[in-house]
């Protein structure tokens, strides 16, 4: 496939990268670990986000498609890490988490931007079962209605790829943490610098029209395939079994889906408004 991106991590200091949902977890860290590797770094949240000196910072909702576009105006990139994080009601996560999405997807598009990180999950796969390694071009088996708008989500990154030539890349989040808290995650856990490498990888990869990995470290116990990740340039370097003796129920093997709890239908229903 040939490149599409014009991206290439040798000039990322001199490009123009948007960060959405810098006042989260994974934002407000990547953000940080952005600052100085790019000549100009925005990042957005609802509320004008606290960012590193140099780094400008700017409020804007991602319903409000003119918003979105003022943001995005002479960007070379996306990083879109905003959106509603968890299982909701699916009139809020379409609202927000796909038509935003959109209105990042269209306004890069119209800003002549090159290139569209998206913060998919690793929740649009949960429903197969921890025996199987699951490849990202294996068809999606979400855990919930979170899950299944990232699977719609990403049906638009791959739409602007094919349709309209935007590099766009998915990136399958784990869990991130810290350290692993769980059996669950020992087999799902993101290191915070492994989510750093993932993400730096996403941005400069060359040769990308389309793609698709798991961010996720390499953890022993891991169910989805690195290789894809590997492709671009990811090596993740941790290992959640560093901390098994720490974790409860370590000695036992996960069965069942590989979204847990997710998986279980209260977790849904009860979230829903009617």
């Amino acid at each position: 496939m040939n490149d599409q991106s014009g991206v290439d991590s040798a000039n990322l200091r001199d490009q123009t990268w948007v960060v959405t949902g810098a006042a989260g977890t994974i934002g407000t860290r990547l953000v940080a670990d952005l600052a100085g590797r790019v000549n100009r770094l925005v990042a957005t949240d609802l509320a004008a986000p606290d960012a590193p000196y140099g780094v400008e910072s700017v409020a804007a909702d991602l319903r409000d498609q003119d918003a979105v576009a003022a943001v995005l105006a002479g960007a070379h990139g996306v990083v879109h890490l905003g959106g509603i994080a968890d299982e909701a009601d699916l009139h809020d996560l379409a609202e927000v988490n796909l038509v935003g999405t959109y209105h990042v997807l269209e306004e890069a598009r119209r800003a002549g931007a090159r290139r569209v990180v998206y913060a998919s999950s690793n929740r649009v796969t949960g429903c197969y079962p921890c025996d199987v390694t699951v490849h990202p071009s294996m068809p999606p088996r979400p855990d919930g209605l979170y899950g299944a708008v990232k699977v719609a989500a990403e049906g638009l990154c791959q739409l602007y790829a094919d349709k309209f030539g935007l590099a766009t890349v998915a990136v399958r989040i784990g869990s991130y943490e810290e350290r692993p808290l769980d059996l669950r995650q020992l087999s799902t856990w993101l290191s915070p610098a492994d989510c750093s490498r993932a993400f730096r990888a996403a941005m400069s990869a060359t040769d990308v029209g389309y793609a698709c990995f798991y961010a996720v470290s390499a953890n022993t116990r891991g169910w989805w395939s690195l290789e894809p990740g590997a492709a671009l340039g990811f090596l993740p370097q941790d290992d959640a079994e560093e901390f098994a003796a720490t974790v409860p129920d370590a000695a036992r093997t996960m069965r069942g889906p590989q979204g847990g709890d997710y998986a279980a239908p209260e977790y849904t229903l009860s979230r829903q408004r009617r």
